[in-house]
């Protein structure tokens, strides 16, 4: 059973900062690119930053780049996502995936785990 446990969320200033952990249960994590995601309240879930499994490959969305960094330790199984200069707008639910190749989408999800940023 493949479990993907976020961690890491919860309540912060603007200009704060937070980071999230995901630890997945995935027997080759290191073929897997492993993204992270957020969804609003009212909005549909958006892409936020992914990383392939050497690590050294990563993707951003624009209101990510130069604030957030998104990383892995493979010898953890773990995907972490380092968020500075909060906004409120970055209130969300994020959640991590696991993209395995070839397949056309992220395969697994995790439950998620609320940020909110206060003003």
């Amino acid at each position: 059973q493949v479990q993907l446990v976020e961690s890491g969320g919860g309540l912060v200033q603007a200009g704060g900062s937070l980071r999230l952990s995901c630890a997945a249960s995935l027997r080759t994590f290191t073929t897997y690119t492993m993204a992270w995601f957020r969804q609003a309240p009212g909005k549909e879930r958006e892409f936020v930053a992914s990383v392939r499994g050497s690590g050294s490959n990563t993707n951003y969305a624009d209101s990510a780049k130069g604030r957030f960094t998104i990383s892995r330790d493979n010898a953890k199984n773990t995907v972490y996502l380092q968020m500075n200069s909060l906004k409120p707008e970055d209130t969300a639910v994020y959640y991590c995936a696991a993209d395995y190749p070839w397949t056309g989408g992220y395969d697994y999800w995790g439950r998620g785990t609320q940020v909110t940023v206060s003003s």
